[in-house]
This record gives C-alpha cells, sequence and structure tokens, in this order.
C-alpha cells in the first residue's frame, strides 16, 4: 500500500513537469516515473532506518506512568508529552525510574521501581512498538531476604552475545553490611539476577558492596571483557557518581573512582554518541539536568551547557531506535 502511494505520487509529480526538465532521449515516461520511484522509494527508505534517540522519563510523583524524550543527536531533546503506560503493579502503584533494552527479537523489555518502600520486587512489561504493551508483572526478586526495605532503579543491561538479559537494582538489608554513615534503613548495595525470556531468573546474587551505601547503577559495555559501573555513593555527604570497573557484566566491579560530579546527583543515564560516551545525571538538589563526557572514563568533560532537556524530565535511560519507531510514538 505505502509503494503503491509512493508511485503514484511520482507519476503525477512527473505529469506536472515541463518537458525540459524530463530526460534527456527519454520518450517513455513510464520508465522515467520507474527510475524516480526507485530513487523517492529508496530515499524514504534510508529515512525511515535512521536511529534516532530515546530516553525514557516520568514526572513527580510518578503516578502517571511511563513518558519519554526524543533526540537526533543524543544532545538536544524533546518530549513526547504522552503517557506511554500507567503502571499497575506493586503495592504503591508508581513507575519510577524506567529502563528499556531491546532483545534480538526485537522486543522491548521494560523495568521500573514500583514502590518507595514494602516491595520486593519490581515491574515488568514488554513491547514490540512501545505503543502495545503486555500485561504487567511484578518480579519479585527479594523475597528470600524478607526485611528487605526496597528494591530501587532495576536496570536493564542485554548481552548479546549470550542473549541473556541481566537486571540490576539497589536494596537496603537493615544490619547486613558495614554500616558506614548510613542509617540502617538507608545502608544500600546492589544486587543483580539473569534472565533469557523473563519466565525464569537466576537466583538473586549481590553484584556490588564498595563499603558505602550505594544506588543508581547502570552497566556499560565498553568492548569485550571491560564493562563499566556507573554508580551513585548514595553517603551522606557525597550523594554523587562514580564509575567501577569489571570484566563481565555481574562483576567483580573494582577500582572505585573519585567522584565526577558534584554532589546531589543521582540516576545515571549513558549513551554512546560517536567515539564519546554521554554521562546524564539528575542534579537534583538544582532542580536541573547534568551532562558529562568522556572516552575513557578517567577523563570527564562537563557538557551541561550543551544539552537541553525538558522541565520535569526524572531519570531513565537511553536507547537507539529506528526513525520509523519514533514516527509511530509521534503519531499516537
Amino acid at each position: 500500500m505505502k509503494n503503491n502511494l509512493i508511485y503514484s505520487l511520482t507519476y503525477n509529480l512527473l505529469a506536472q513537469l515541463p518537458e525540459s526538465f524530463k530526460l534527456s532521449g527519454s520518450s517513455n515516461p513510464t520508465k522515467l516515473c520507474h527510475v524516480l520511484y526507485l530513487l523517492f522509494l529508496s530515499l524514504f527508505a534510508t529515512a525511515c532506518s535512521k536511529d534516532v534517540y530515546l530516553f525514557t522519563s516520568f514526572h513527580e510523583p510518578a503516578t502517571d506512568g511511563l513518558r519519554m524524550l526524543h533526540s537526533t543527536d543524543g544532545y538536544h531533546w524533546k518530549d513526547l508529552n504522552k503517557i506511554l503506560l500507567k503502571p499497575t503493579s506493586g503495592s504503591q502503584k508508581v513507575m519510577r525510574d524506567p529502563s528499556i533494552v531491546q532483545g534480538n527479537d526485537g522486543t522491548f523489555h521494560l523495568v521500573w521501581t514500583s514502590s518507595w518502600r514494602g516491595d520486593l520486587g519490581f515491574g515488568y512489561a514488554n513491547s514490540k512498538d512501545l505503543i502495545h504493551w503486555s500485561e504487567q508483572q511484578f518480579i519479585k526478586v527479594m523475597e528470600h531476604e524478607p526485611t528487605t526495605i526496597n528494591v530501587w532503579a532495576p536496570e536493564l543491561f542485554f548481552d548479546k552475545s549470550t542473549k541473556q538479559f541481566t537486571i540490576i537494582w539497589a536494596s537496603c538489608i537493615p544490619n547486613r553490611f558495614e554500616k558506614g554513615i548510613e542509617d540502617e534503613n538507608n545502608n544500600h548495595r546492589m544486587y543483580f539476577t539473569q534472565t533469557a525470556d523473563f519466565k525464569t531468573f537466576t537466583v538473586t546474587k549481590l553484584l556490588l558492596d564498595p563499603k558505602f551505601s550505594v544506588i543508581d547503577a547502570v552497566i556499560v559495555e565498553r568492548k569485550k571483557e571491560d564493562f563499566i559501573l556507573i554508580l551513585k555513593d548514595n553517603t551522606r555527604p557525597n550523594r554523587n557518581i562514580k564509575v567501577a570497573f569489571g570484566k563481565t557484566p555481574t562483576g567483580d566491579f573494582t577500582n572505585v573512582s573519585a567522584p565526577f560530579t558534584k554532589n546531589f546527583t543521582e540516576g545515571p543515564s549513558v549513551v554512546k554518541v560517536g567515539n564519546e560516551w554521554l554521562i546524564y545525571y539528575d542534579s537534583y538538589q538544582d532542580k536541573t539536568y547534568g551532562a558529562m563526557k568522556t572516552t575513557d572514563f578517567e577523563k570527564f568533560t562537563d557538557i551541561s551547557k550543551q544539552i537541553s532537556i525538558p522541565e520535569g524530565h526524572k531519570h531513565g535511560t537511553i536507547f537507539k531506535v529506528k526513525k520509523r519507531i519514533l514516527n509511530a510514538l509521534l503519531q499516537k
């Protein structure tokens, strides 16, 4: 249907052109139309297949549901200004920290924080187009630890070579770890589970104990056997963002760096643009959004003045999609 429309438009356009504009020596307008049709079809396919960026989002108090920003360059973002999925799972039924990753079959998988406290798991749903969603599920990952206070900011990582999804999150289990400066009800560590189908999951394990309260971690694969964990040091008065290094998506992550953001920053979101990694973060005390760029995760340059983020945006994850996916979302 779409190809027939393009052909018809091409033929009608050709009929409007003056004879002098048509191909020299061509006495067959149908042949000329076919050439132009193939050209337009190629241009149309290129435009639809171009990658763009999406940034999952929510607005406080997180009761409305999944929002998204979109960008063509990874620096300047616009809001879709629509709710794509309203949360129904969990005790509080909110949607915070939405994380999306796409599997090899094209399915988008979404996880999110479903409650501030009390939940022993997180929300989950999937979609082929980000418009039509599966039935929401509540995935219990900490029920073996009944004193767990919370399950915060689940984050997805997909390993294309093993076809395994790794899900990481922060939980607080009072009196489990070295107390440090934090209250026992705010002394978080990072945990993980893995799955290939979101039906069966590996036993929950500890991902990171840096000897301080840690939340909001994101896994980045730099190259084979070279992974970065971007994390928030949640201890007072720090509350800033650091990195650690490991050989697999599940660690062991070591050599935790000095902070590369100021205090009162959280929710790192990472995207590679060209040869540079951009790390967005929520500067929540200032009620602004900031970003750093790096090529090696050792030296960081502040690019906060080079980005634009719509007001009200709260942190999620950044991922690439074909432009046709974004076009469908804009038309929804």
